[in-house]
C-alpha cells in the first residue's frame, strides 16, 4: 500500500516547509545624526556667513540654497526608507503567498477525495487475493473430506511436525551410529585394522539394516490399515518378509563373524553356505549377541518409521496439504487486516500532523501582517522624525543666521518645514484577513476529522469484508 494518500502525502510536504520568525526593527530605516549632519554641513558658519551677507533676502519667500541642502538630505533619508520599506512589504507578500492557504484548503478537499477512494481500492485488491486464496483452502477442505469419506476414516491424522519429527529422525540416526559402532567392535575380530575396519565392515551391514526396516515400515507394512483387502494382504505379506529379511541379513552378520573379521574373496561363498545348511549353528556366544542387537535395532527402526508418519496410506499428505492451505489464507488475511490498520494509523497520523500544521500557519500568518503593521507604523513615525530632524538643522542655520544680520530676517524663517508624507502601497483586497483564515482552517480541521472517522469506517468495513469469506465460506471438513 506504498502508493495509497498519495494526495496527503504531498499535502504533508507543503505544510512541513520550514517557517520563519519575524522580528520587528527599524534597522532598515537610515539613521540621521542631528549633529553629525550639522558640523557635515557647517550649519553654523553657513548661516553666520550668509547672515552678514544679508542672505537671504528679507523680502524671500524659499529657501535658500543651504536650508534646501538640509532638506534634501532629508529627503534622500525619506525615500531610502520608503524603498526598504517596499522591499520588506514584497518579501511579506511574498511569504504570505507562501502559505498558500487557499492552495492547501483544495489540496484538502482533493486529497480527502482521493483517501477514501485509494483505500477502498486497496481493499478490493485484498479481497480479491483472498478469494483466491479461499479458493485453494476450500479445494483442499473437499479433497480432505473426500479422503475420509471415501476411505472411511473417522479418526485424527497423526501428523508429526516440529520437534517430535526432529526427535524420530534423530532417533533414527542415532539407531544407525549406535549400532554402526557395537557390529564394528563385533567384527574387529581377526582384522588387520581392529575396531577401525570392524566399524568399517559394519557401516554398510547397518545401513541395509536400518534402511530395509525404514522402507517396509514406511511403503509397505503400512498398507495393512488400507481400506483395500488386497493392499491389505500386501502388507500382511510385506511384514512377512520385511522378519524374514531382518532375521536372515542379521544371522548372514553373525555367522559373517564367525568366518572371518575382515573381507575376503571367499568370504561371501562361505557365509550363503552356513546360512542354506545350518542357519542356527553360531557356535560363538558373541555372534548370537550380535544376532539379536542387530535385530533389535531393525525392530526399533521400523517401529520409528511406523510412527514417522499416519499409517494410512496418503491420508498425512492431504491433511498438510490442507494445514498448508488453511495456514497460507489466514496469515495473508492477517497480513493484510495489519496492512489495512498500519495504513489507517499511518494516514491518522499525517491528517494529526496538518491539523496542527494549520493552526502553526495561521499563527504565522498573524505574525506576518503584525510585523508589517508594525513596520507600516514605525515607517510613519520615522518621516515624523524625519521632519523634526530637519527642523532642528534649519532651526541651527536660522539661528546663526539671525544673529549675524542687522536687517530682518525673511517671515519664512518663523515656519516649520512640512515633510511630505509618503503612504506605502496598501495590501490587495484579495488578501485573506484573519478571520477569513481561521474561518478556512476550521472548517478544513473539521472536514480532515471528518476523514479520519471516514477512513476508520472504511477499514472497519475492510476488515468486515476480509473476515465475511469465512462466512461465506465455512470449512467443509473437520479440523481433525
Amino acid at each position: 500500500m506504498a502508493k495509497t494518500f498519495d494526495g496527503f502525502n504531498r499535502l504533508l510536504e507543503k505544510v512541513r516547509e520550514s517557517s520563519h520568525d519575524f522580528v520587528v526593527t527599524t534597522e532598515i530605516f537610515p539613521n540621521l545624526d542631528v549633529e553629525r549632519v550639522a558640523r557635515d554641513m557647517n550649519l553654523a558658519d553657513e548661516g553666520k556667513n550668509r547672515g552678514t551677507l544679508e542672505q537671504p533676502s528679507k523680502s524671500s519667500k524659499s529657501l535658500d540654497d543651504i536650508e534646501l541642502a538640509v532638506v534634501g538630505k532629508v529627503q534622500d533619508a525619506k525615500s531610502t526608507a520608503y524603498n526598504n520599506l517596499e522591499d520588506q512589504l514584497q518579501l511579506f507578500a511574498a511569504r504570505l503567498g507562501s502559505l498558500d492557504f487557499e492552495g492547501q484548503f483544495s489540496d484538502i478537499h482533493k486529497a480527502n477525495a482521493e483517501g477514501v477512494s485509494d483505500f477502498k481500492a486497496e481493499i478490493v485488491k485484498g479481497r480479491n487475493e483472498l478469494h483466491g486464496l479461499r479458493r485453494a483452502l476450500n479445494a483442499a477442505e473437499e479433497d480432505y473430506a473426500d479422503f475420509r469419506k471415501r476411505h472411511r476414516i473417522t479418526r485424527a491424522p497423526r501428523v508429526s511436525e516440529g520437534y517430535v519429527w526432529f526427535f524420530k529422525v534423530s532417533f533414527l540416526f542415532f539407531l544407525f551410529l549406535v549400532e554402526s559402532i557395537m557390529n564394528g567392535i563385533f567384527l574387529a575380530k581377526g582384522s588387520d585394522m581392529g575396531i577401525v575396519g570392524g566399524i568399517t565392515e559394519a557401516f554398510s551391514f547397518s545401513f541395509l539394516n536400518i534402511g530395509i526396516a525404514l522402507v517396509f515400515a514406511l511403503f509397505c507394512v503400512s498398507l495393512v490399515a488400507h481400506r483395500s483387502y488386497f493392499l491389505k494382504l500386501f502388507g500382511v505379506v510385506s511384514i512377512v518378509l520385511y522378519a524374514g529379511l531382518a532375521v536372515a541379513l542379521n544371522l548372514g552378520l553373525a555367522h559373517y563373524r564367525e568366518v572371518t573379521g575382515s573381507i575376503l574373496e571367499d568370504a561371501g561363498p562361505l557365509v550363503m553356505n552356513r546360512i542354506l545348511t545350518d542357519p542356527l549353528g553360531l557356535t560363538d556366544i558373541k555372534s548370537w549377541l550380535l544376532f539379536g542387537i542387530g535385530l533389535m535395532f531393525s525392530i526399533f527402526a521400523s517401529i520409528d518409521g511406523w510412527y514417522l508418519r499416519d499409517p494410512y496410506p496418503g491420508y498425512a499428505g492431504v491433511y498438510k496439504r490442507l494445514l498448508a492451505a488453511r495456514s497460507k489464507y489466514s496469515t495473508r488475511q492477517e497480513e493484510l487486516i495489519e496492512d489495512l490498520l498500519s495504513v489507517r494509523d499511518d494516514h491518522n497520523e499525517k491528517v494529526d500532523f496538518i491539523i496542527k500544521s494549520l493552526s502553526g500557519r495561521r499563527r504565522e500568518h498573524n505574525a506576518i501582517i503584525a510585523h508589517r503593521a508594525k513596520l507600516l507604523s514605525l515607517f510613519v513615525q520615522y518621516q515624523e522624525q524625519l521632519e523634526r530632524t530637519a527642523n532642528v538643522l534649519l532651526k541651527r542655520y536660522r539661528e546663526a543666521n539671525v544673529k549675524a544680520r542687522s536687517d530682518s530676517p525673511p517671515k519664512y524663517f518663523d515656519n516649520a518645514w512640512k515633510l511630505d508624507r509618503i503612504k506605502p502601497t496598501k495590501a490587495g483586497e484579495s488578501e485573506l484577513t484573519d478571520k477569513d483564515v481561521a474561518d478556512s482552517i476550521r472548517n478544513a480541521q473539521a472536514e480532515l476529522s471528518e476523514q479520519i472517522r471516514n477512513i476508520a469506517a472504511v477499514c472497519d468495513d475492510g476488515i468486515d469484508q476480509y473476515r465475511e469469506l469465512d462466512r461465506l465460506h465455512p470449512e467443509t471438513a473437520a479440523n481433525g
